[in-house]
């Protein structure tokens, strides 16, 4: 698909757009705020789905490996989406501040101009779908693992309490802005806090003995110690600078 959006008339503009390098706003906070805001949100780095997840992992995992295989690997999906919807929109003239709805008006058209291109959208639909139910499941893990745990239900029983007042409060709420509000406050003050309290709670509650035990499991190679202080004094550090700053500037990302 990005092979076929490069070929696409005034695509240049869209790569042009995406790595042409405005010097000018990197000297400004608030990009650094929704960069930062937007690696908090991608990686899960507040979710409570990540603390469930790191409880099932076997003691012979490398959880430091695996943490820099997701990163990089989710870095590289978001770049390759961006070559492939950026290109397309300025190609077919779209605003592209339109937001997510931006992949439903270009996409159909980029596939139109394919070969094979009713094959190809539907492979790229359902693979959309099954990203959005992936991340329902990161959602819906911590308290249908909490309600297991706290009541003995089976998992069942639990999904399906999970699933069903979800589906009860998402037709419940019918006005769009005031879920957008309920969205904003807790992008903005719930995942830095969350992230902030997390990280203070493990690097400087739990202990450097702690951090070091948990970390070296599964690993082979030595812990490095500059990742222990980046964590106590760098991630900490960011983490409350990015709440304090999410306030002020109203949003993260």
């Amino acid at each position: 698909m990005a092979t076929r959006v490069f070929f696409l008339e005034d695509s240049t503009i869209g790569y042009q757009f995406l790595w042409k390098a405005d010097f000018e706003k990197m000297f400004q906070i608030k990009t650094w705020i929704f960069a930062l805001g937007q690696a908090f949100f991608s990686l899960s780095l507040a979710g409570s789905g990540t603390v469930v997840y790191g409880s099932y992992l076997k003691e012979d995992v490398d959880v430091l490996n695996s943490s820099l295989h997701v990163s990089f690997y989710d870095t590289l999906a978001a770049i390759l989406a961006a070559l492939v919807i950026i290109p397309a929109v300025f190609s077919f003239g779209m605003e592209v501040s339109a937001g997510p709805g931006l992949m439903f008006l270009a996409m159909p058209r980029v596939f139109q101009q394919m070969p094979f291109g009713r094959i190809f959208s539907c492979i790229f639909f359902s693979a959309v779908f099954l990203a959005g139910m992936t991340s329902l499941v990161n959602l819906f893990e911590s308290s249908i693992e909490a309600l297991q745990e706290k009541f003995s239900l089976e998992r069942w029983k639990a999904v399906s309490i999970v699933m069903g007042l979800s589906f009860c409060l998402g037709i419940l709420v019918e006005d769009a802005t005031y879920l957008g509000k309920l969205m904003d406050m807790v992008s903005i003050y719930f995942i830095p806090l969350g992230a902030f309290l997390s990280a203070v709670l493990f690097y400087w509650i739990c202990g450097d003995d702690f951090v070091r035990e948990e970390i070296q499991k599964g690993r082979k190679a030595a812990f490095p110690r500059f990742l222990l202080l980046m964590g106590k004094y760098v991630f900490c550090g960011i983490s409350f600078i990015v709440f304090i700053l999410g306030i002020l500037y109203h949003g993260i990302g």
